[in-house]
């Protein structure tokens, strides 16, 4: 991933090739060039261009990684306080726990509507088993409440049904 320094050195070369464009399409005017019009709107593109790499030189673009988490996959975000994410079967609770820690991290967002209910983002781990033939079931083996109010969340709750793990089926190897 690239760091805000980066984008810097990228948004220095980008202006520098902007004053190029615009210095061609001066001369393409004064000397009345055929290309002229598409020189302006390539400069244009180049100006635009530069002001995205620079305001990324701005902003930290930085994803907090949680060392033993699983890959999930997101199954419902009611773009609010609520979310569902899908697990593999085989996981244990230690994963589950750094897993659900990575979904806080991952879903948080200032944009969320959750200030309307109790300002918390709730962000439940299921999995699909299938008891009998062609009957798949949802098991929810835990969930993670954040604040919506802070990047940083300190009073992060997150509750695993060990329980529910005797439901899941056991893998032979």
């Amino acid at each position: 991933m690239l760091t805000p320094a980066e984008f810097l050195k990228y948004t220095q070369w980008s202006g520098i090739a902007t004053l190029v464009f615009a210095a061609l399409a001066i001369a393409s005017f004064v000397f009345k060039w055929g290309i002229r019009f598409r020189l302006v709107g390539s400069t244009g593109f180049m100006v635009v261009l530069t002001g995205g790499l620079f305001a990324l030189s701005l902003a930290p673009l930085s994803r907090t990684v949680i060392p033993g988490a699983v890959r999930y996959n997101l199954v419902y975000d009611n773009g609010g306080s609520q979310t569902v994410i899908a697990i593999p079967k085989q996981i244990t609770t230690t994963q589950l726990e750094a897993t659900l820690r990575q979904a806080a991290s991952d879903l948080y967002s200032y944009g969320r509507l959750g200030a309307l209910t109790d300002n918390k983002l709730t962000i439940r781990a299921r999995t699909i088993i299938h008891p009998e033939p062609e009957i798949s079931v949802p098991l929810y083996l835990g969930k993670v409440k954040r604040s919506l109010a802070s990047r940083e969340d300190s009073q992060m709750t997150i509750e695993i049904y060990r329980e529910k793990f005797a439901q899941l089926p056991q893998t032979t190897s």
